[in-house]
């Protein structure tokens, strides 16, 4: 599901591979493996994520179907 999620989250932001690499300081190769499901990040990692895309970690996770993060 984290693969899925991502690939959409992204895409619906209307953000490339290469931008999301950028704002998390690692390789385009990298983003390209999470959204294939090869590979899946570090939770310092994943919490940027579900920051830079505006989500709960639970949602992108699929822990949960609820996108909105509580604060």
């Amino acid at each position: 599901i984290f693969s899925l999620r991502l690939h959409a989250l992204r895409f619906e932001r209307k953000l490339s591979q290469s931008e999301l690499a950028k704002m998390l300081d690692i390789s385009v190769r990298t983003i390209i493996r999470y959204e294939n499901g090869d590979r899946v990040p570090d939770i310092e990692t994943a919490c940027l994520l579900a920051k830079i895309l505006n989500v709960s970690l639970d949602y992108l996770c699929g822990l949960s179907d609820n996108p909105h993060r509580f604060e």
